[in-house]
This record gives C-alpha cells, structure tokens and sequence, in this order.
C-alpha cells in the first residue's frame, strides 16, 4: 500500500487536541494545497473563514449542538458555498446586458448554483483534511453548522448567495485519540453496484453493522441498531433544526430580495 492509501486507510476523526499550535507555515501548506482542489469550471464556488476570535468559536460551540472541544480547536474553518463573488461579478461586469443578444434570459443564482457551490465546497474541505492529515495534523467535521443558518449568517455577516457548508477542527491529536479505536464502515456491498442502483432485503440490511458497532454505549443500547439511529438521530431535535435551517437557506437563496 502507498504512502497516500495508507494516510486514508487509517485517517479518523480527532476530537480532543494536544497544546502544541498548528504553525503558520503548516497552516499555509494546507490552504494551498485546498485551493487545488476540483472545482466547477475552475470557478471556486467556494469561500473559506479563518475563525480566529475566541467569542466566535465559543458561540459556533453552542450553536452546533453544544459541542464545547470547538471552541478549543487549536485550527477552525468554516466552508461556504458561494456565488456572491461570482454574481457580484457577473453585476460588475454588467453581464446580464449581453442576455438579448445572446437569446438569454437573466436570472439570480438557483437551486443547481446552489448544489453546485456545496460540491466545491466539500471538496476544498476534504482536500484540507487530506492535507492536515499528511502533515500529522487531525481534522473533525461539523456538520452541525447547517443548523442555526440565521445565526451563523449573523456571526460571519453572510450574505445572499452564500451558505455554511462544513465547519473543520484541526489540531494535532492527543496520545489518547492517537491510540483510539477506528470506527468502522459499511462493507464494499453497500456502498459499491455497477450500472443500477441496489436495495437490499431485511436480512441484509440488518447485518450491515458489525456486531461491536451494535454493543455502542447508550441509553438504547438493546435496540436494533436501526432504531437506535432513528431515535438517537434521524428524528432527534437537532436533525429536526437541521432540516428546518436548510429550508431557510434555500428560501434565503431563492428569495428575489437582496
């Protein structure tokens, strides 16, 4: 196995961080290796912030689920989908007034911009994580930051035609998370089918988790492992706030108001 298969095969998710600081010189290798990312069009429908105010990272700490190891990241940034500074373009260079002549219509940024913005965004974050990773440094992802959206749109000044994505933590890892057990995954017959999608029996789905998975330490810890997800997840409160918050980016997107 190669030095970079190897680096993927045994990356995990680090939530606990030691007090040694993640340099700039680190930070900038990482960053540039983000910004060669795959991106739409070569467009970069992506924006990054830097959260450097500690008023910040302990409000993203509650905000996204109340998860206080955020506001102790030695590294935190957040992911955006943006179309603002492309459309603030397309404004600037009075594009729209070429629509006639070419027998289009103008329009704002839509729905496929939107799921567009979000690829180029998750994209330059995986490639951040890869980075780090190669440099020793862990990575967590908050998914968490989709809930929230008029509050995080509050904090960073967001405008319009932007949406957080994806949150990062980053930090070298304690000897305790170094030394922890890696989580599991879906066997390859899950996840992987040529030319048609595959859905699976009763039987099959229910012995998708390893049986170590199903002894997981928690209050529904007896339950099929399929209930234990659907309460402790799929119906929970913040799930609920999740769905909430992204039909309110979608509306804020979609809206004609400025």
């Amino acid at each position: 196995m190669n030095e970079t298969l190897s680096l993927l095969m045994n990356r995990k998710t680090v939530r606990k961080y030691s007090d040694q600081p993640v340099t700039e010189a680190v930070k900038q290798a990482i960053l540039t290796a983000t910004f060669r990312a795959p991106t739409a069009g070569a467009m970069m429908l992506y924006s990054i912030i830097d959260v450097i105010d500690p008023s910040l990272k302990e409000q993203l700490a509650i905000n996204c689920d109340h998860q206080p190891f955020i506001a102790k990241a030695p590294w935190l940034l957040l992911f955006l989908a943006d179309y603002q500074r492309w459309f603030d373009y397309y404004e600037t260079s009075d594009a729209a007034s070429l629509c006639e002549a070419f027998n289009r219509q103008p329009r704002q940024p839509q729905e496929g911009d939107f799921l567009l913005a979000c690829m180029d965004a998750l994209i330059a974050a995986q490639t951040a994580v890869v980075a780090a990773e190669s440099l020793g440094v862990g990575s967590c992802y908050i998914g968490d930051i989709i809930e929230n959206y008029e509050k995080t749109k509050m904090l960073f000044n967001l405008p319009k035609y932007t949406a957080p994505v994806a949150l990062l933590c980053f930090g070298y890892p304690v000897e305790a998370e170094k030394k922890r057990k890696m989580t599991s995954r879906f066997d390859k017959k899950y996840i992987y089918s040529e030319n048609q999608y595959r859905r699976f029996s009763a039987d099959e789905l229910a012995d998708m988790f390893p049986e170590t998975d199903k002894k997981a330490e928690n209050p529904f810890a007896e339950l099929p492992v399929g209930q234990q997800n659907y309460i402790r997840k799929f119906t929970a409160d913040f799930s609920v706030e999740m769905s909430r918050s992204a039909r309110e980016i979608l509306k804020n997107w979609q809206s004609d108001e400025n």
